[in-house]
């Protein structure tokens, strides 16, 4: 270490200097490096001439034209720059350079002597002695290989060494293998965590030193974790089995640890990830069960190569199943979506999973080619279409007919999944009447479209709340199922357009989720809200739905009711209680006063329910696939069901929300709302008559 004052002022503007080279934009760094390396050509060109002539030549070269330096250096110009560029020398990260990249450059410069040396000593440059033809690239690979290393110690080891790191929360990697080894590597140029040992299960790593840091076994964790401070524990076992790693989990939860898991770290050899990019845990861990692996017949059948609409594309689950489904190479991929934004960010991030990662071009703030980069060309290959799947975001409102029928008419798909729907049942019971035309005739507009062009099959997205629902949402989820069945047995329908809709409870992760409203709470420093300790829900992860679905679709005849099967309900509670154990809190209640996080329960909503139910009936027949069941439930033939709806129908129009309630109740069984009608309007215009 520098002891002296004038040492130390050193060392603090070395830092500080290395602080605002880091600071600097990539483009920027990159052409500053550019610049280095040409001044290094031209240096060892002058350094070369030295050496072959033991003097220093003027870099015009002599008066009588015997010596000609600048010829030698224009030609290590012309050389060595192109074949940096090409070869990627200024998009490796200088501060994580490492043995590939000393590789690299060896290679690089091989091929540059071979070039410099034909030039100068096979072709000739007049005024360049040969000699200097082989002399230069040595001199050049060394000069260069000597910044790279000055430029790893400097803006990386001197950095952060000299940048308080005593001070940064301490961290365990859970796993000594090759990922935990990668994470550490990046741990160690970062300014978010410091990396305090390992844990693995390994008993004979047990006792070993890994760069200069303990690797301890499970049991020996809880010790480790006092004595060093230990606030986060990082798992780097991207393979290992759930059920092992749900017994790591339940390990570490009471030691009052933060968990998190590792992004993907093949980015971080292109300096695209930091350890600020570390993902809290998945929901998968949240659920503690393993997720089925699909059935990959099941999940092609009705999209490869066929085109395929998607409606609600922008929402959760419609947009998981956009997801799932360009992988499956669809020839086209229609997202249909009246939430301008929401049909914008899905496009952009389909476009990026389909370019396999590449980077995508910043959008403009409009422009004559169309607002925000959106393609406005069908044939416009760098939007439109990618990996030979084509997208075409669709603007539309699921009420319109008009506007589907056209879109059908224009496309002919031949698969369609209805997942637009309003579902937060809060709201849906406040505006009981918008989420009936939604619900309802979104879905029959839908699917009378898809019938009338000749789509082959129309896959429903439904859901758990429709079974003897307490609330709007559910009712109108159901009525839409009734709908779509009664369609689907029309002698007119049946062999063209087979009908089925998939009924599955709530989704981890999803935008009317607990999961994110959680999490945020519990960064917020709590607490978090309930409305009851005893509310249970059935959940499964966004992906894992939309995979089932997708697979349900394909075993459809015509008229089926698919239901997920969910595994056992969660208590919300014990699920909000893990959540904060697992993010290194404790629980404030009336055992421990103390705690980090409290729980509120506010009392159960309009229409919300203790409990939700997946069937009608109690005789569900299995299927192909385990975990999805055929339910066998009752409906209602078309020429009975028309004219219902047509009551419905007005009485949406003058918005009468009692006689809302009361056909519902007609038209679905098991319907019986659980307390006042709570529409805004209705209350609103109440009080304006007195009567509230």
């Amino acid at each position: 270490m520098i002891q002296d004052e004038k040492g130390n002022a050193l060392s603090s503007h070395l830092v500080r200097t290395a602080q605002t080279v880091l600071a600097l934009p990539r483009p920027l760094k990159r052409t500053l490096a550019l610049v280095v390396d040409g001044a290094l050509c031209v240096l060892t060109v002058w350094l070369a001439f030295y050496l072959r002539l033991d003097l220093w030549l003027p870099w015009q070269g002599t008066a009588d034209n015997l010596y000609r330096p600048y010829l030698a250096a224009l030609a290590a110009l012309a050389i060595a720059l192109p074949l940096f560029v090409v070869n990627g020398f200024y998009r490796v990260i200088f501060r994580y350079t490492d043995w590939a990249a000393a590789q690299t450059l060896l290679r690089v410069f091989a091929l540059y002597a071979v070039l410099y040396a034909g030039v100068v000593t096979v072709l000739g440059l007049p005024g360049v002695p040969r000699s200097v033809g082989i002399i230069q690239p040595l001199l050049l690979g060394v000069a260069v290989g000597a910044t790279r290393v000055l430029a790893r110690y400097w803006l990386g080891g001197l950095y952060q060494d000299m940048s308080a790191r005593s001070s940064l929360p301490k961290a365990l990697i859970y796993g000594a293998g090759q990922t935990g080894r990668e994470l550490a590597r990046v741990l160690a140029h970062s300014q978010e965590l410091k990396l305090a040992g390992y844990i693995d299960d390994d008993e004979r790593l047990h006792g070993q030193v890994l760069g200069g840091l303990p690797i301890v076994s499970p049991a020996d964790v809880p010790a480790l974790v006092n004595k060093a401070g230990v606030r986060t524990v990082l798992l780097a076992m991207p393979k290992l089995e759930r059920a092992r790693r749900n017994q790591i989990l339940e390990t570490l939860r009471p030691l009052r640890v933060a968990l998190r898991t590792l992004p993907r770290w093949s980015d971080a050899a292109h300096g695209r990830i930091s350890s600020a990019d570390l993902h809290e845990l998945d929901v998968d861990d949240l659920l503690g069960r393993e997720p089925v692996a699909p059935n990959h017949i099941l999940l092609a059948k009705n999209i490869v190569g066929k085109v395929v609409l998607v409606t609600g594309a922008g929402g959760s689950i419609g947009s998981e199943i956009c997801r799932q489904i360009v992988r499956q190479r669809p020839a086209v991929l229609l997202l249909l979506e009246n939430n301008e934004y929401a049909l914008y960010a899905l496009e952009r991030e389909l476009h990026a999973l389909c370019a396999d990662g590449a980077d995508d071009a910043e959008a403009g703030e409009g422009g004559a080619g169309g607002a925000d980069g959106l393609s406005t060309s069908p044939t416009n290959p760098d939007d439109s279409f990618c990996g030979g799947v084509r997208r075409v975001p669709l603007l539309a409102n699921v009420q319109d007919a008009a506007r589907l029928d056209e879109i059908m008419r224009t496309w002919r798909p031949d698969t369609v999944y209805h997942a637009a729907a309003y579902k937060h049942v809060p709201l849906v019971e406040h505006n009981p009447a918008e989420g009936i035309r939604n619900n309802v005739w979104g879905t029959l507009r839908a699917a009378q479209a898809a019938a009338a062009n000749g789509v082959s099959d129309f896959v429903l997205v439904s859901t758990d709340k429709a079974v003897r629902p307490t609330n709007v949402m559910g009712a109108s989820k159901r009525l839409a199922e009734l709908a779509l069945q009664a369609l689907a047995a029309e002698p007119a329908l049946r062999g063209r357009t087979r009908m089925c809709m998939v009924r599955f409870g709530n989704v981890l992760g999803s935008s009317g989720s607990v999961v994110p409203l959680f999490r945020q709470q519990i960064r917020d420093g709590g607490p978090i809200t309930l409305t009851h300790p005893e509310v249970t829900r059935f959940f499964m992860t966004i992906p894992e739905a939309a995979q089932l679905v997708i697979q349900a679709g394909a075993m459809a005849k015509g008229g089926d009711v698919f239901v997920l099967d969910m595994g056992q309900p969660v208590r919300i509670y014990d699920l909000a209680q893990r959540m904060v154990e697992l993010s290194g809190l404790t629980l404030r209640d009336a055992a421990h006063p103390q705690g980090d996080i409290g729980i509120e329960i506010s009392g159960l909503r309009p229409g919300e329910k203790l409990y939700e139910e997946l069937l009608i009936g109690n005789d569900p027949q299995p299927t192909v696939h385990p975990r999805i069941m055929k339910a066998h439930e009752a409906s209602w033939p078309w020429p009975q069901l028309q004219p219902k709806l047509a009551t419905l129908e007005l009485a949406l129009q003058v918005n009468d929300v009692a006689l809302l309630r009361l056909l519902l109740q007609e038209l679905v069984e098991g319907y019986t709302p659980d307390g006042e009608i709570v529409d805004w309007v209705h209350l609103e215009q109440a009080v304006g008559q007195g009567r509230l």
